[in-house]
């Protein structure tokens, strides 16, 4: 596996790869891997020539009060697991390598924004954006996967690839759970021990919504206010938001019918988890 710390060798190594005409796959991440990073890298691997991890924690995504100097880091620990996985090329630019000056230009995203995260995270997906868009100028890449455990993300990226034409297709990849349900993030490391026992209600809720969906319920108030009775009898956490929209669209609904997200996001005391569940509702 190859580290590659600048744009241009990057470049120079992909566009020699595709003149080959081998496909390449590219899994953007901020590091600190997990599970659910390896699924994608090994889906990745399934159906690649070429396969390109990059590692960037981007300061763009960050609000001013958000955790970008204390987002966790372990470059050793991650490039061991991607040489484990058998990625082609690490890729690890400095902030400097990527933003060497203030840019002229970036990428505003006006749909699929103002709900969920992005309800409380303004500027989020805008960094967000920009960065997967310089990301796919530097890969050049046929595949691009992501998590479907930051789903409002997928929509977002989906949006930006067809938008703006990009040749990329995308590759969502269903969540990694912990054996109890609770889905992999770099952040449960910061859940304190009685936290991450009453964290797996985010997913049993989840779960039991569905249950009353089956069952016939098609009332979106009626479900938010069940799932969030439940997280708040089961849990210290502090309800940030549950929500169930159409996906990938993310519009409101009066009746549950079609694609749809119900999706929810739990405060405990250092850390913010977020998960969902999507469904196709005849």
């Amino acid at each position: 596996m190859n580290v590659i710390t600048t744009i241009n060798e990057m470049q120079a190594e992909l566009l020699k790869q595709k003149s080959q005409g081998k496909s390449v796959g590219f899994v953007p991440t901020m590091g600190f891997l997990h599970e659910g990073h390896l699924t994608l890298l090994r889906q990745a691997r399934k159906e690649n020539d070429i396969v390109v991890l990059s590692i960037f924690v981007n300061p763009l995504q960050f609000g001013p009060k958000e955790d970008f100097s204390t987002y966790p880091r372990d470059f050793e620990r991650d490039r061991a697991l991607a040489e484990c996985e058998k990625a082609d090329y690490l890729f690890f630019p400095s902030v400097e390598e990527m933003y060497p000056t203030e840019p002229s230009v970036s990428v505003v995203v006006k749909d699929r924004t103002d709900v969920l995260c992005g309800k409380s995270r303004p500027g989020h997906f805008d960094g967000v954006a920009t960065v997967i868009t310089k990301l796919f100028n530097i890969m050049m890449p046929s595949r691009a996967y992501f998590g479907k455990k930051d789903a409002q993300q997928v929509a977002v990226i989906e949006g930006l690839i067809s938008d703006f034409n990009f040749p990329v297709e995308l590759i969502p990849v269903d969540i990694v759970r912990e054996e109890d349900g609770l889905a992999k993030s770099s952040r449960n490391v910061n859940l304190l021990p009685h936290e991450r026992e009453q964290a797996v209600i985010l997913y049993k809720s989840l779960q039991a919504a569905k249950e009353e969906i089956i069952m016939g319920e098609r009332n979106p108030a009626r479900l938010i206010s069940f799932i969030k009775e439940m997280i708040t009898n089961q849990s210290d956490g502090e309800v940030d938001y549950v929500d169930i929209y159409s996906y990938p669209n993310l519009k409101p609904l009066e009746k549950i019918k079609g694609r749809i997200i119900i999706a929810l996001a739990v405060k405990f005391s250092k850390v913010r988890l977020i998960d969902n569940l999507i469904l196709d509702i005849d």
